[in-house]
């Protein structure tokens, strides 16, 4: 039998430990994520993976929220955020600070997820931006054209799409594993 370890005797940062420790160099980008809840999942995940930064954009919500705290439980504190009126200026900027933005989105000429790794030419020695979209609309058209490249979750069943904080949490392991510091 294995006993469940209780959350007391977890070793946790404390936030300002959190602050100053190593992060893995991706930029999580949120293209008018409607579910607050999706919002504060989000928060969570990269909170778990020690992510650079959040840019909230269009009709994402940010913090405070009740509802964004439910999901994130107090991710939103610990996780540097920024928001941006439209998508496309997260995107640029991004860009014109040295970062890879990759849509994650079903488009042409999409690459599979599983077949990236650290030596593709978007991780190899890359800053990354990942760009997920709206619950029914996915990401914007004009901001995928204006990203540098798309990455699709490979997908076997019925459906066609994951919510996207599962989305968020699928990606973001693969690119810990693949290009954690």
């Amino acid at each position: 039998m294995r006993r469940k370890i209780p959350n007391r005797e977890l070793r946790r940062l404390t936030p300002g430990e959190f602050k100053a420790g190593p992060r893995l160099p991706v930029v999580l980008v949120l293209d008018n994520i409607r579910s607050r809840h999706n919002i504060g999942a989000a928060f969570r995940t990269s909170d778990a993976f020690a992510l650079e930064h959040i840019c909230l954009c269009g009709i994402t919500s940010c913090p405070p929220s009740p509802e964004i705290h439910k999901s994130a439980l107090g991710a939103e504190d610990t996780m540097e955020w920024t928001y941006f009126e439209h998508t496309m200026e997260a995107v640029c900027t991004l860009q014109a600070k040295g970062y890879s933005v990759l849509a994650v989105e079903q488009a042409e000429g999409a690459k599979n997820l599983a077949e990236l790794t650290s030596k593709n030419k978007h991780l190899a020695n890359q800053k990354v931006a990942l760009v997920f979209g709206n619950e029914v609309q996915g990401v914007e058209q004009e901001v995928v054209n204006a990203c540098d490249g798309c990455i699709e979750i490979p997908q076997h069943g019925t459906k066609h799409s994951l919510n996207v904080s599962v989305a968020i949490g699928v990606v973001l392991w693969h690119f810990y594993l693949t290009i954690r510091v």
